[in-house]
């Protein structure tokens, strides 16, 4: 398993860079490659153990971030944007599939939400111990806030990107175009 991280001038998309990464990306700055050294001694960021790569990639996220970095996850087909982030800086996005990201920029939210499958069954936006929206495959919207938990269905993708991106930065309209019931 494999990640890349690079410096770039503003966010990319995907297909950007999954182009960057087939071609070679340009090595880490040296403040990067030293911090992770000292993160996981013997590990290298282009050769990342399976049983590993959750814990491993998790960190490294944030590490890059840290550092000014985009960082690309080959595997899962998605980039790591440095902005725009949402309004909760403690917004952590979590998913079926294992992977955890401390304020995730607002293109990497929405490109997740497009990878719903048997294989990662929910994406979950949480300010831990305020708020959460998850949705599952069959775009089953859950909603919490002030200690209830709403639930609601669409049929939309789109739809359900519209209402993660709204949470994620802090508007609320979402709870007035569907009907929610208490779960």
């Amino acid at each position: 398993m494999k990640l890349a991280v690079w410096r770039e001038s503003g966010p990319i998309p995907r297909d950007r860079a999954r182009d960057l990464f087939l071609d070679g990306p340009p090595e880490p700055d040296e403040d990067f490659a030293e911090a992770f050294a000292e993160l996981f001694p013997g590990v290298r960021i282009d050769d990342i153990a399976p049983e590993r790569i959750d814990e491993i990639s998790n960190a490294v996220f944030r590490l890059a971030r840290e550092h000014g970095l985009v960082c690309y996850d080959p595997q899962r087909g998605l980039v790591h944007n440095l902005e725009p982030r949402g309004v909760h800086p403690q917004l952590e996005m979590h998913t079926g599939d294992g992977m955890v990201v401390t304020d995730p920029d607002l293109r990497l939210i929405a490109d997740v939400l497009g990878t719903l499958s048997p294989e990662n069954p929910f994406v979950a936006l949480v300010c831990f111990g305020q708020h959460f929206i998850q949705v599952s495959p069959g775009y089953e919207l859950e909603f919490k806030e002030g200690g209830k938990i709403r639930g609601t269905v669409t049929t939309d993708l789109a739809e359900v990107r519209r209402a993660f991106l709204e949470y994620a930065t802090g508007d609320r309209a979402f709870l007035q175009r569907h009907e929610w019931k208490p779960v």
